[in-house]
């Protein structure tokens, strides 16, 4: 440690007095050095009381800040509000920090909350319950199947397919003797493991589907097989391949026969156009002067309601086009009860089945479409919708 001023001339002091006894320096000398040393302590003094003052002023404003700070309110939970953080993946509720008010957690989707979902301010300014999280909320994130089995979501629940030689909710028993899975699946209510038909096999299954159908890359979806586009059918070339449900149709329509100067003459396999009228006739331009036949291949059990076909106009050239069209179903019969007819824009109007149908069935039902010019009726077109119901929901 260095020695203080006062010490340090004091030492001074002393030797300056040896050395004029020893008759080195003489007095009027040492009188000189001593008022030197006089003049400097007295420095030192104004600048001790100077500090001593201006520490004395600090001390005292810190003081007052200090007696100025707010005393901790014990009726809120402010200085506590860390403790009630929103959890990640979810959010929090409520931003009263009173006694006696709450907060509200809550999770995203597909995730689960542990802990409590609702904490209350105490008195003592600290919030009930402890902190509130938000876990993975998969049932298969905790791989809840042993020995190699695979964990398969389902609606609030899980189920586990083990390997071969392997049973049980989690697979944990080993077994000697083959499990149908099939069965085992099934028993358990837990869905279909095929879409069709599940075929058992050692040590696992495998699914198959109906003729005519195809087995998807999923390995138990099933797929109808187009005949026609893949050239498997043995139609002739005068009729039309249609694919169905697990199969073929060949179509040949017929126009309708010739009645009252009204006929009509194939211009295509699947159309008819109508041949002039007579001058004199009535009838005849009233009649549709096209129909048109098409062939449509539904599932059974097709949620609706489902648009199925829908049906347009376009002049030829150098005819206006109409300025209004009129869509309807013509006839009547169960048709009006399956399916509804509705313009979708100014040129088109489109068939819309509102009923589920079950397969295995045919139906049919005639859509015309009216056009008009100035509200005067120009012509009519017909367009023949049959409808094939596969037996299955795929």
């Amino acid at each position: 440690l260095l020695p203080s001023l006062p010490t340090i001339g004091c030492c001074l002091i002393i030797f300056l007095w040896f050395l004029m006894w020893q008759g080195c320096v003489d007095k009027q000398r040492v009188m000189g050095v001593l008022r030197q040393m006089e003049k400097f302590l007295k420095g030192q003094e104004i600048r001790f009381t100077e500090g001593l003052r201006i520490m004395k002023s600090k001390l005292t404003s810190l003081q007052n800040s200090v007696s100025k700070f707010p005393q901790a309110d014990q009726s809120s939970c402010m200085y506590a509000v860390l403790n009630v953080f929103s959890p990640a993946h979810g959010r929090k509720f409520g931003s009263k920090y009173l006694v006696g008010h709450e907060v509200h957690f809550m999770c995203f989707p597909g995730y689960e909350l542990v802990g409590p979902g609702t904490r209350m301010c105490q008195e003592n300014g600290s919030w009930s319950g402890i902190s509130a999280v938000c876990k993975d909320g998969s049932l298969c994130a905790s791989n809840p199947c042993l020995n190699g089995g695979t964990c398969v979501e389902g609606v609030s629940k899980y189920k586990c397919t083990c390997l071969h030689n392997w049973s049980g909710n989690h697979c944990q028993h080993q077994t000697q003797t083959d499990v149908n899975e099939c069965e085992v699946y099934k028993a358990d209510g837990s869905g279909l493991l095929c879409a069709h038909t599940c075929v058992n096999i050692p040590g696992s299954y495998r699914c198959a589907c109906p003729s005519g159908y195809k087995v998807l890359a999923d390995g138990r979806s099933c797929e109808d097989v187009d005949e026609c586009l893949a050239q498997q059918h043995n139609c002739s070339h005068r009729t039309t391949c249609v694919n169905t449900g697990g199969g073929f149709q060949c179509v040949n329509p017929e126009c309708p026969r010739s009645h009252a100067n009204i006929s009509y003459v194939k211009t295509s396999p699947l159309q008819c156009e109508r041949n002039p009228c007579p001058m004199d006739s009535r009838s005849c331009p009233l009649a549709p002067k096209t129909i048109s036949y098409h062939y449509l291949s539904l599932p059974s059990n097709l949620r609706t309601p489902a648009t199925l076909f829908r049906m347009a106009t376009a002049a030829a050239p150098g005819r206006p086009s109409p300025d209004s069209l009129r869509f309807g179903i013509a006839g009547g019969g169960d048709a009006r009860g399956l399916f509804v007819m509705q313009r979708l824009d100014r040129q088109t109007g489109e068939l819309i089945l509102v009923l589920p149908l079950v397969g295995p069935q045919e139906l049919s039902v005639d859509v015309d479409m009216t056009e008009y010019s100035d509200r005067i009726f120009q012509a009519k077109h017909l367009a023949r919708v049959h409808v094939l119901v596969s037996p299955h929901e795929f």
